[in-house]
């Protein structure tokens, strides 16, 4: 390494770091809406960037994934078995050709680029006044899941959404522990660098599609 790049890494281990357990308790509790309040927000706020959110309930979420994935027309659908929805999904396909990721990226990258079509990922909640969802990448739900296909399905359960970004982080186990890469995602991927013209899926998935779980 050298001089100039170890005095920088130097300067930031010294630099102070934020508690996250030091969060404004009047910022995380700013709102107080209630859970239809905070569905209405999050998927008016998810629908206005051209996001698709079905409210479903948690015997018919299955059948309402294969009806999705009947209506877009897949030919595949790729899913992690080792997460929280894994079970249920391997035993009610909802298309014919369901994709496991079991494997690391070097040993199917051409695959995982070229010819999957969708991806289902789990998610770790959802911001009510951003319409926001909060994904926890980890080796059973690398990010690429989330990144790479043209559709990505994501479930989020109703419970579990909150009205802010600050109650969020003050209800989720973060004071404990910080994950290693949360992602925020609000809507599907989305530039207007060219031209100024706006384009769906140039930097990830064209389409953007939520299963709210509720009772």
């Amino acid at each position: 390494m050298s001089d100039a790049k170890q005095a920088i890494l130097q300067r930031l281990q010294k630099a102070p770091r934020p508690d996250i357990a030091d969060i404004d308790e009047g910022a995380a509790e700013s709102h107080a809406w209630d859970l239809e309040e905070k569905i209405r927000r999050f998927t008016q706020r998810m629908t206005a960037v051209r996001a698709e959110v079905i409210e479903t309930g948690y015997a018919d979420w299955p059948a309402m994934l294969k009806e999705v994935c009947e209506r877009k027309g897949l030919g595949n659908l790729l899913y992690s078995p080792g997460s929280a929805w894994g079970d249920a999904i391997r035993q009610q396909p909802p298309v014919a050709q369901l994709l496991e990721y079991d494997r690391e990226i070097e040993e199917w990258k051409a695959e995982l680029f070229r010819d999957v079509e969708a991806a289902v990922t789990t998610t770790r909640g959802g911001i009510a006044e951003t319409g926001t969802l909060i994904l926890w990448p980890d080796a059973d739900e690398p990010r690429l899941m989330s990144l790479v296909p043209p559709l990505h399905v994501a479930i989020l359960e109703a419970r579990e959404l909150y009205s802010t970004f600050a109650e969020a982080v003050a209800q989720m186990p973060w004071k404990q522990q910080m994950p290693s890469n949360a992602l925020l995602i609000s809507g599907p991927s989305k530039s207007a660098d060219i031209e100024q013209t706006l384009a769906y899926g140039v930097h990830g998935p064209k389409e953007l599609l939520v299963l709210l779980v509720r009772d």
